[in-house]
This record gives C-alpha cells, structure tokens and sequence, in this order.
C-alpha cells in the first residue's frame, strides 16, 4: 500500500459512526469476529453468537465480508439457489445494500421472543464473483455506508461483520468502525503471534472495545492458567475459552450448535460471551 493511499485509509478508518435505533436511546453495536489466520472457527462462532443475542429478543444482522471464501450461510441453512443478490452485487453497485440481507430468523426454530431477528447478507458464491474480487476488489469505503444503511433500514441493535482472516485494506476498515473487535485464536504458537499484530493494529485504530476468544481448546488445558497467559500475553481480556468439542465436529456446520445443544460447555462459552456483549449485568437464558 502506498504511503499517500494508507494514510487516506487512516483518515477514512478513523472515523466513529454511532447510529441510534429507532428503539429510544440505544445504539446499535458493530462487532467485527476477526482472526489473523484461518479455520479458528470464527464464522461458526459468529453465528453461534448472533443465535445467543437474537433469542434475547433483539435483531441481529450479519454480513459475510470474507468475499473471497464465503461460508457462515451454511450454518443457516441458508438454500444457495436463493441467493439473487449479495455483498457483491451491492459493492459494485447493482443494488441497494438491503436487497442484499435475507431474514434467517427462522434458524431459532421459533425460539426467542417475538421481535428477535436475524438478518443475514452474504457474500457471493459464484466462482466468477469471487475471482472478480481477486482481479479487480472493490471501494472498501462503500463498505462503511452499507454498515449504517443496514442498521438504520433494518433497525438493528447489533451488527456483527464476519471477517476476512489475516489484515488488508477490508478487515482494517471493518475493525476501526466496529464498537466491539472480538479476536478469535487457537492455542497454537502462529495463532499467538499473528494476534499480537492485529492487538497491535486495534490499539493503534483506537477500536473502543477488545475481547479475545480462545477456540478449539483440549479438555486436557487448564482453562484457567490458559486465560491467564493469554490475558498477560495481550493485555486484553479473555471473553471466553470454548473447548474443540466431537459434537461440534459431528454437526459438521449443518446447524447452530448454540440451538442443538444448549447445556454443552461450548454453549455455555457462548452464552457467556453474549452477556458480555449484550451487558454485564444481563444473564441470558435459552
């Protein structure tokens, strides 16, 4: 990247957006699931977490900005035949960002309460859509207006950005808007220091709030001296640690694992994670 193109991106990333719901005084949160390297399971836990937030009566939306290796539609089930217009569609300017969400609500299974929503916007699964962006890309800065448009036209209370793995132009824009960066990472050496590059990155984009997530954890760990060495690793907070489960593995991302087995530890994890995401002093229950 050039030095007059990153400093533009700097001046464009820095920028704070803070969009109220039509709800009274709440404000809508952007939280962006990132991980610097791939297969952490950051989309399968994006989705368990939207799952965990929508049941508390809330509308969630979720945008796929891995472009260039979509996914977290399987875990909704979601019918790739349906798919007529994506992330893709509306970056290049064939159509409005709202045409691009699809309500998936129905993943609860008719659980959560009657206003809980879930709004998916994924990214294209077309070959030729995909290798556009490996060609061509696309003006990330449309990106943060599709954010606002998607909270302010779908009303939603929280936002959650399926990232890209690794940092570009992209995740950068994504991370910086966001109000919450939830980083994900295995207990694997590349993990640890590919994370302390994007802590590094998010401190330096002033990203207001900073939880990292410990995934694919043996039962075998001590959970606790785990936390611990993570914690004084980054000097940021552990949201939680979720332990590589066989149940996990078995569903294979045909469901959300938060729906299927709600009392598993992993669940639980999850749980744990939304209440922080949602309050502190709120306690979830499913």
């Amino acid at each position: 990247m050039s030095g007059a193109l990153k400093q533009g991106m700097l001046k464009l990333i820095r920028r704070r957006f803070r969009i109220a719901s039509s709800k009274g005084n709440a404000m809508a949160k952007i939280v962006s699931v990132h991980s610097f390297r791939g297969g952490t399971g950051k989309s399968n836990s994006t989705a368990n977490l939207a799952a965990a937030i929508a049941l508390q009566g809330n509308r969630v939306g979720i945008v796929d900005t891995d472009i260039q290796s979509p996914g977290i539609h399987v875990l909704f089930g979601f019918d790739e035949n349906k798919l007529e217009r994506s992330l893709n569609d509306y970056l290049w300017g064939r159509c409005g960002v709202q045409a691009t969400a699809y309500d998936v609500t129905s993943a609860l299974k008719g659980a959560g309460a009657a206003c809980s929503r879930i709004y998916l916007i994924p990214s294209s699964l077309r070959a030729g859509e995909i290798a556009r962006v490996l060609r061509e890309g696309y003006d990330v800065g449309l990106l943060n207006d599709g954010f606002q448009d998607l909270i302010r036209i779908l009303d939603l209370d929280y936002l959650l950005i399926d990232t890209h793995p690794g940092l570009n132009e992209e995740t950068l824009l994504s991370i910086s808007i966001s109000d919450i960066l939830i980083l994900i990472l295995r207990p694997d050496q590349q993990d640890f220091q590919g994370t302390a590059v994007t802590v590094d990155i998010a401190r330096k984009l002033e990203v207001p709030q900073l939880l990292i997530i410990v995934n694919k954890v043996l039962a075998s760990f001590d959970f606790t001296v785990l936390k611990a060495q993570v914690e004084n690793t980054y000097g940021a907070p552990v949201a939680g640690i979720f332990p590589l489960s066989e149940e996990m593995i078995q569903l294979g991302s045909s469901d959300i694992f938060y729906l299927c087995y709600p009392d598993h530890l992993f669940s639980q994890a999850i749980r744990s994670v939304a209440e922080q995401l949602i309050g502190e002093s709120v306690k979830l229950s499913f």
